[in-house]
């Protein structure tokens, strides 16, 4: 029976059981036994276990050698929903203690599934959100790299710290304006759009894109920034004509 098919009394009972059960695998070295968890192909079971291996690291400090030992033996699995929940549980990890696992995105960024590398971007998302500078530093270094997927997903995993602090982003979205691949500049003009509409992102963003040298690029993002405050306008501080008056006054449209 999948996860939301058992009542909610049923499911705090089985978050408890996985808990337990992994702290147990993990406390013995057995970790084959976590297989049960991170190979189910329910979604919210491998979320619940990689959450629950995020929270032992943090709550048991006495365990921390053993859960990243624990997740090294896993890495290698050929099971991408393996994979892709010790990739989570790294984010889980890195939202405090990013240096300590930062070799699984290393490895993940070039994991041969998607799944596995929407798992990075993930996880750069949230640990970015709370974790900025090392997470940012570590993101630098691929920005420029050979292969676009790379580059594509590096820049849609810094999105989020950027709704919130958009000035920690946007000078490395900047270095992908000349990109020669349309598929990460579609990317970089997605992550504008989604900076844009969130409260007091707006003015900065613009400000900032004036000083872009790209005007194709620049032109596609205020055409999306425009669009998003009307797919988003449930969400967006402004509505679209408000959105639309200020890329006017900045850009004189």
């Amino acid at each position: 029976m999948a996860f939301y098919d058992l009542s909610k009394a049923d499911r705090i009972t089985l978050v408890a059981k996985i808990n337990g059960y992994l702290e147990k695998a993990v406390t013995g070295g057995r970790y084959k036994n976590c297989l049960r968890y991170f190979n189910d192909p329910d979604t919210y079971i491998r979320k619940t276990a990689y959450l629950a291996v995020g929270r032992l690291y943090i709550a048991k400090p006495e365990l921390q050698a053993a859960v990243l030992k624990t997740l090294e033996q896993l890495l290698p699995h050929n099971s991408f929903y393996v994979r892709q929940t010790v990739v989570n549980a790294a984010g889980e990890i890195g939202k405090n203690d990013f240096e300590v696992v930062q070799s699984f995105f290393d490895n993940g960024l070039f994991d041969a599934h998607h799944a596995v590398r929407n798992a990075v971007i993930g996880s750069v998302k949230k640990m970015g959100e709370v974790n900025p500078e090392p997470v940012l530093q570590w993101a630098k270094q691929y920005l420029h790299h050979e292969d676009k997927e790379i580059r594509r997903e590096i820049c849609h995993g810094i999105e989020l710290r950027g709704r919130k602090h958009p000035l920690d982003i946007l000078p490395m979205l900047k270095e992908l304006e000349f990109d020669k691949t349309a598929r990460v500049r579609n990317t970089l003009v997605h992550v504008l759009g989604q900076i844009a509409y969130k409260k007091g992102c707006l003015a900065i963003v613009l400000a900032h894109l004036k000083t872009w040298k790209n005007p194709e690029v620049v032109a596609g993002a205020l055409e999306e920034i425009i669009d998003v405050h009307d797919r988003y306008k449930d969400f967006a501080v402004l509505t679209q004509d408000e959105a639309r008056t200020m890329v006017a006054a900045y850009f004189e449209r």
